[in-house]
C-alpha cells in the first residue's frame, strides 16, 4: 500500500504504475512535439519558395496564389498547439509537491473504507441474486415436471412447493 498515493490537490488517485504511465505519456508527448517541430521546419524549408530581398516590395504588393507552404504552416501549427496542450494536461496530472505522506495516508484510509463499503454492498447484491436464482430454478423444475406429467397423460398434481 505504500506504493499507492493520492494527489488531493488535483483530486485523482494513482499508484506508482499509473504514475510511471503518466511519465511515459509525458515523455512520448514531448518526443512527439520535438518530431513535429523538426518535421515542420524540414517541410517548410523544402517547400518554401526562394525569396530575394530586392523584390520584397513587389512580392508583397503582388497578389500571389496561396502556396502549399501556408497550408503546411497551418497544419503544423495546429498539431504543435494540440500536442503542447496535451503536454500541459499531462504535467498538471502529475502529483504536486503539496501532497505530503500524511495526506496520502489519510486518503488511502478513506479509499480503503469506501472499498470495504462497496465490497459489502456487492456481497449483499450477490446473495440476493443467488436467492433469486434458486427460486427461478425451483420454478423451472416445477414447470418441467408439470409438462412431463401432462405429456405422459398423468393427472396434474401440485408439487410440494406449490402446497
Amino acid at each position: 500500500m505504500s506504493e499507492n498515493s493520492r494527489d488531493n490537490a488535483a483530486g485523482f488517485y494513482y499508484n506508482t504504475e499509473k504514475m510511471a504511465d503518466r511519465l511515459t505519456q509525458l515523455q512520448d508527448a514531448v518526443n512527439s512535439l520535438a518530431d513535429q517541430f523538426c518535421n515542420a521546419i524540414g517541410v517548410l524549408q523544402q517547400c518554401a519558395p526562394p525569396a530575394s530581398f530586392s523584390n520584397i516590395q513587389t512580392a508583397i504588393n503582388r497578389d500571389q496564389p496561396a502556396n502549399p507552404t501556408e497550408e503546411y504552416a497551418q497544419l503544423f501549427a495546429a498539431l504543435i498547439a494540440r500536442t503542447a496542450k496535451d503536454v500541459d494536461v499531462l504535467i498538471d496530472s502529475l502529483p504536486s509537491e503539496e501532497s505530503t505522506a500524511a495526506l496520502q495516508a489519510a486518503s488511502l484510509r478513506q479509499l480503503e473504507e469506501e472499498n470495504h463499503e462497496a465490497a459489502a454492498r456487492l456481497e449483499e447484491v450477490v446473495y440476493r441474486g443467488d436467492m433469486l436464482l434458486e427460486k427461478i430454478q425451483s420454478a423451472l423444475a416445477d414447470i418441467a415436471q408439470s409438462q412431463l406429467r401432462t405429456r405422459n397423460g398423468a393427472p396434474s398434481q401440485p408439487s410440494p412447493a406449490e402446497s
